[in-house]
């Protein structure tokens, strides 16, 4: 047991720690009922759904998952555990994902929208694009990948795709032909793609010739040449990339094509009008797509996500938690180059016939008031989105939802851990004190919600993402293995007892690192083949209050080790947030010759202050007046921005970086990279100073974003 000793004073007794008891200082706050309009016309409603999926219930509870969806073929064994951890759902059964999405609905909701796209440019007209004409254009996009491109039942196909309608008519037209698609984020670099590519065995990329970012045209094609060749590099032949234009008819980008490799899908299509395709029927545990995920250390883990279990995961969790009618607007404000598009803008409402908003651009352009705009203007009543974005709107536009007629039912967060100072805007401002959130808690591994609140049911509680979804059974452990007592306000590592049809069947190409990755650590029965002896890991530290509610307080790897106190960096940031002038903070860790480690603080501001020494005080005060001194930082520092990805993430990695004077790496990629410079003259002045060596911990802080 790896245990850390305490010496925070002259004559004060060594006290050991778990590694997994993270110290835990967030008040327990209050509660808020869902409103009585909502809970009246919730999917989910009925107080015993509970006891229908109570581990004694387990498996046969979750064929209420399988029957939402349209099934060739039925099932005839719901769960095939007898290989545990690599588990099988609705084993005999058929069925097509394109179908349950598109065909199914083409009766009764031919007409409607299933998507609303909107690009950047205010100028442009919003696009809707119906049940039927979606059916269409996957049916022919599906030709052109069978017959121009080769491909057959079981290929690999990597995708490189901006927030445009092209991106999901490619990954159902990917379903229809029982094609696996791996989609890459399409703010990550060539190089990432190409990697995934090689990984994955794909020898089809699919990418666009460009699309628009916060006001500019961003030339995307030279990542697919760059894609192409560090697959080559790593021994994976990409033959056919097919391009995609973001103005049917014109290319764009600066980047020729290559002659027998490059192929336009706009100038293909006109030879698949009207064709059809007859839908591959597929074993439920096929696998659907491949999501990869960076981790912190090796090459990048394959999430492989089987058809039948994770559709009827994401439907039904969309249907009960997102409270999706057909008669609702939708909208996810993420992207679909991640798990949360995957389940929650693609799978699971395709699959209820909502009708979703499509988001080509970021949330603050041309300003602030832009999400706001769009959602009074398409009744929007469903919103989903990030504490990221919830944290940048607030900064830069805490009035503006108040200037829009919002009507939201209920909204989402997702990601991340959601500070009660954050949660508090996004329930009065945004939802006008109406609206039902759900703080859920999951993982790109996990394939849809593990933790959250029920909307017709639950109370809700600020920090907390609530009680576990119906089928899904946590528990808090020690480094032991032991449980940490309920209300004992100590935190573990939170593990889940027993399997549900979203969880991953493997890591591709690597069933070995599935299983040490995410089992290993608390089976004590390496032979088993019993479910019951491989609860899954997480990674992420997790506190369990009286009430039943979870707190998620973000990665095990994200604590700082302060004189053997081990403080979650989150619950640092979320003081933070309690000064009424600061917009976001990030916490890192330096090095220290007393303490080991102390925390640092950055911090940005809202519009209208100025960075001064009184507000540093605020910050200091208000995390030792929260936390305790134990916590008090290093320094504040009041930085113009953090850096952050193209998904919004903020970079800790390099902050700790900067702060510990090492190498910040490339950070050419970010959203903001011209930042990092103005932060290390900052921190360290106009000379730069970087060391040779780091201790570990430092060096992995935050690589996980």
């Amino acid at each position: 047991m790896a245990r850390a000793k305490s010496d925070s004073g002259a004559g004060t007794e060594a006290t050991e720690l778990s590694e997994a008891e993270i110290a835990v200082h967030w008040k327990e706050e209050e509660y808020f009922p869902p409103p009585a309009s909502f809970a009246a016309q919730a999917n989910l409603k009925d107080p015993k759904v509970m006891d229908r999926f109570a581990l004694t219930k387990f498996p046969e509870c979750y064929r209420e998952f399988g029957e939402m969806l349209t099934w060739d073929q039925p099932w005839t064994t719901t769960f095939d555990g007898s290989n545990a951890p690599f588990y099988k759902w609705f084993v005999g059964g058929k069925l097509n994902a394109s179908v349950n999405c598109l065909d199914r609905h083409l009766a009764q909701y031919r007409n409607k929208a299933a998507f609303i796209f909107v690009a950047e440019n205010e100028e442009e007209p919003s696009v809707p694009i119906t049940y039927q004409e979606l059916w269409v254009r996957v049916n022919e996009m599906a030709a052109l990948l069978r017959d121009e491109a080769r491909l057959k039942t079981g290929d690999r196909v990597t995708i490189h795709l901006p927030m445009t309608p092209e991106l999901p008519i490619t990954m159902l037209a990917c379903a229809r032909l029982g094609i696996v698609h791996s989609v890459v984020f399409g703010g990550f670099s060539g190089e990432s793609a190409g990697r995934r590519a090689a990984d994955s065995g794909s020898r089809v990329l699919v990418t666009m010739d460009g699309y628009y970012r916060n006001g500019k045209f961003t030339d995307h094609k030279p990542g697919a040449d760059a894609a192409v060749a560090i697959a080559k590099a790593e021994g994976q032949t990409v033959d056919t990339v097919l391009v995609w234009q973001r103005h049917p008819g014109k290319y764009l980008s600066q980047a020729k094509l290559v002659d027998g490799r490059d192929k336009v899908v706009n100038e293909l299509l006109p030879k698949y009008r009207r064709k059809t395709v007859e839908p591959v029927s597929m074993p439920a545990e096929a696998p659907l797509f491949l999501m990869y995920t960076s981790g912190t250390t090796g090459r990048p883990k394959g999430c492989q996500h089987a058809t039948g279990g994770y559709l009827a995961y994401v439907t039904a969790t969309s249907k009960w938690i997102q409270d999706i009618h057909p008669t609702d607007v939708y909208w996810c404000m993420a992207d679909i180059g991640w798990i949360t598009g995957h389940s929650y803008i693609v799978y699971g409402p395709l699959a209820l016939a909502a009708t979703s908003v499509l988001y080509e651009g970021i949330p603050t352009f041309p300003d602030p008031g832009r999400p706001w705009r769009i959602a009074e203007r398409l009744g929007v009543n469903i919103f989903h989105t990030s504490p990221t974005a919830i944290r940048q709107l607030r900064k830069l536009g805490p009035e503006e939802p108040t200037k829009y007629d919002l009507k939201f039912k209920t909204m989402t967060t997702v990601g991340e851990p959601i500070e009660p100072e954050a949660w508090r805007w996004y329930f009065t401002k945004v939802g006008k004190g109406k609206a039902a959130i759900t703080d859920t808690w999951w993982q790109t591994e996990t394939g849809g919600f593990l933790c959250t609140t029920k909307p017709g049911l639950d109370r809700m509680k600020p920090g907390s993402a609530g009680p576990p979804m119906p089928g899904i059974h946590p528990k808090i452990l020690d480094e032991n293995g032991h449980e940490v007592p309920v209300g004992s306000n100590k935190a573990g590592n939170i593990v889940i007892q027993s399997p549900w049809p979203g969880l991953m069947s493997t890591i591709w190409g690597d069933a070995e690192r599935y299983k040490k990755t995410y089992f290993q650590k608390y089976n004590t029965k390496p032979a088993s083949h019993d479910w019951r002896d491989w609860p899954y890991f997480a990674g992420d530290g997790a506190l369990l209050a009286p009430d039943g509610y979870y707190r998620i307080l973000g990665r095990i790897d994200d604590v700082i080790n302060v004189a053997g106190h081990r403080l979650g960096t989150k619950e640092l940031e979320s003081a933070c947030l309690t000064v009424p002038e600061i917009a976001e903070a990030a916490v890192v860790p330096v090095t220290d010759e007393v303490k080991g480690r102390v925390p640092e603080v950055y911090v940005s501001l809202k519009p209208g202050f100025t960075a001064s020494p009184e507000i540093e005080k605020k910050v200091a005060h208000a995390i030792e007046t929260e936390i305790g001194k134990i916590a008090r930082p290093k320094v504040v520092r009041i930085v113009p921005d953090m850096p952050k990805t193209r998904s919004g993430k903020i970079m800790r990695r390099v902050l700790a970086s900067i702060s510990n004077t090492m190498d910040v790496g490339d950070v050419t990629t970010l959203s903001n990279p011209d930042v990092v410079e103005q932060i290390r003259v900052l921190v360290q002045g106009k000379a730069k100073v970087v060391t040779k060596t780091a201790p570990e911990d430092i060096k992995k802080f935050g690589q996980a974003e």
